[in-house]
């Protein structure tokens, strides 16, 4: 056995760059250093803005399409009246989201799978869109 030093990097700054970082390690580590897959810890961005749209977005995709449908024709029809005209239409399509907004199980769900969504983006380093812009145009990786 010899008594050997290892050997240093040539350019240590960049070695140290890796090593240190100022962010927190669930948020910069993980296989793609875009954060732990398996974090489930909420930021304040995913959970005031995040969650809060992909709650909007399923309560108009799913669960309020009736209502969503008559405030559109009402709005298509009316024009630039549609403040006055498709009044009981909105006060419908409002009362329908306010409905789902306080539906305790069907945020949970939304926040599951927001989180899902999240940990498969950080375990392969692919979004939620991108998966549905390559299953639309056939490519497989």
């Amino acid at each position: 056995m010899s008594d050997e030093k290892p050997q240093e990097s040539p350019n240590p700054k960049i070695v140290r760059k890796l090593i240190h970082s100022v962010l927190p390690q669930n948020i910069g580590g993980g296989p793609h250093g875009l954060g732990d897959p398996e974090d489930q810890t909420l930021r304040k961005l995913e959970r005031d803005v995040l969650i809060p749209k992909k709650i909007r977005e399923r309560t108009s995709r799913e669960k309020c399409v009736e209502q969503a449908k008559a405030f559109s024709e009402c709005g298509k029809a009316a024009g630039f009246l549609v403040v006055h005209k498709c009044k009981l239409e909105n006060k419908a399509l409002w009362d329908c989201a306010a409905y789902w907004w306080k539906d305790k199980e069907f945020v949970d769900e939304c926040t599951k799978e927001y989180l899902a969504e999240r940990s498969e983006y950080r375990r392969t380093g692919v979004g939620v869109k991108d998966q549905q812009q390559r299953f639309r145009s056939g490519i497989n990786y």
